[in-house]
């Protein structure tokens, strides 16, 4: 008999170790059942953890813009192909509307006569000079309207009482069009710089200030409640949390403060001519409608666009873009080729969660 139960003890003993899952019995790790499942139940979390990792990637993989590993020669063409193509395709317009003589060749002049105009004014240092005035008056007018409209812009969004008393005045100022201020700055500083430098601040500072109020209105509340609890004060709240948060407002502001800058200073420039306001674009402009030369006129009418064009390519569209590549938001291309991976990612993500 006992050999018997030895016997039966023997075969019985690897049937329970090769049972799956947990004892029920709740032995001790020191027993054979034990030690089998460890490892069973061990393998499974580490598969389990390498799918939670494997899901945890594919979602940070959607929150991030994966760029595409291409030259630098191909990038370049890409970026100056679309805006080269833009003036082939005008030119031609041009050029067609001037063959089918639409107006006498002095009232519409070709792409050859303007750029006649534009070698002898470049030749004599009329075209060098009238731009070097504006540019200067443009950027330090510029400058000045976003270090008096920038703080004014703090204080309108963030105490209650100013904005309800001055926010209408200062969004009416925004509509009023520049060019009423042009009377009044010549009345007032005379035919000088000051007078354009005033109607340059009086149109630029409130698009400012409304491009930091609207940014500030759009900080979500729980940015501020953060900075409350970590202790940020009243000076901190507003450098660390509401001002990088109201980033992509001030810079709207910021894009139409120029816009209004470089349109008052033409404004100011066309019509407050001579004195001591020096020659700028404006005034090559009123110089060329004088000699009713209107080859001149369409040369100062496209270095005023160069300019305006050059600002927004070289300063604000990298500020931009940068802005919001930080932010996750860069739009992603479907032709990049990080686009195949991207996709089993989210198919990956939306098979963990059921969708």
């Amino acid at each position: 008999m006992p050999s018997e139960t030895s016997k039966s003890t023997e075969t019985l003993a690897p049937r329970d170790e090769a049972l799956p899952g947990p004892d029920p019995s709740g032995l001790s790790p020191e027993t054979p059942d034990a030690v089998a499942t460890g490892p069973r139940v061990a393998g499974a979390v580490v598969g389990h953890a390498k799918d939670v990792s494997d899901i945890e990637a594919g979602l940070d993989a959607l929150q991030t813009t994966v760029a595409p590993t291409a030259s630098r020669w191909s990038k370049a063409f890409h970026a100056v192909y679309p805006p080269v193509l833009a003036i082939a395709i005008l030119l031609a317009v041009w050029q067609t509307l001037v063959w089918l003589e639409v107006q006498p060749i002095y009232n519409l002049p070709g792409p050859e006569q303007v750029w006649e105009a534009v070698t002898r004014a470049a030749a004599s240092g009329t075209l060098w000079q009238a731009l070097g005035t504006s540019l200067e008056r443009g950027v330090l007018g510029f400058l000045a309207a976003v270090a008096i409209g920038t703080p004014l812009g703090i204080l309108v969004a963030r105490v209650r009482w100013v904005r309800v008393s001055f926010g209408p005045i200062i969004t009416g100022l925004q509509v009023l069009p520049s060019v009423a201020w042009v009377p009044a700055g010549i009345i007032w500083f005379g035919l000088s710089d000051a007078t354009v430098y005033f109607v340059i601040l009086m149109g630029a500072v409130p698009s400012i200030i409304n491009g930091i109020v609207s940014g500030v209105d759009q900080v979500p509340p729980l940015y501020r409640r953060v900075g409350q609890v970590l202790g940020a004060g009243r000076f901190q709240m507003i450098k660390d949390v509401i001002l990088p948060a109201a980033f992509p407002g001030y810079l709207a502001g910021l894009k139409q403060g120029w816009a209004f800058s470089w349109r008052s200073l033409m404004a100011a420039e066309i019509i407050a001519v001579g004195g001591g306001i020096g020659f700028g674009l404006g005034a090559f402009l009123q110089q060329g409608r004088e000699l009713s030369d209107m080859a001149l006129v369409f040369t100062a009418i496209l270095l005023i666009l160069v300019v305006g064009m050059v600002i927004e390519l070289l300063f604000f569209a990298p500020v931009e873009k940068s802005m919001l590549r930080r932010r996750g938001l860069a739009p992603e291309t479907s032709t990049s080729k990080g686009s195949g991976w991207l996709l089993r990612r989210r198919e990956l993500a939306a098979a963990a969660f059921g969708r």
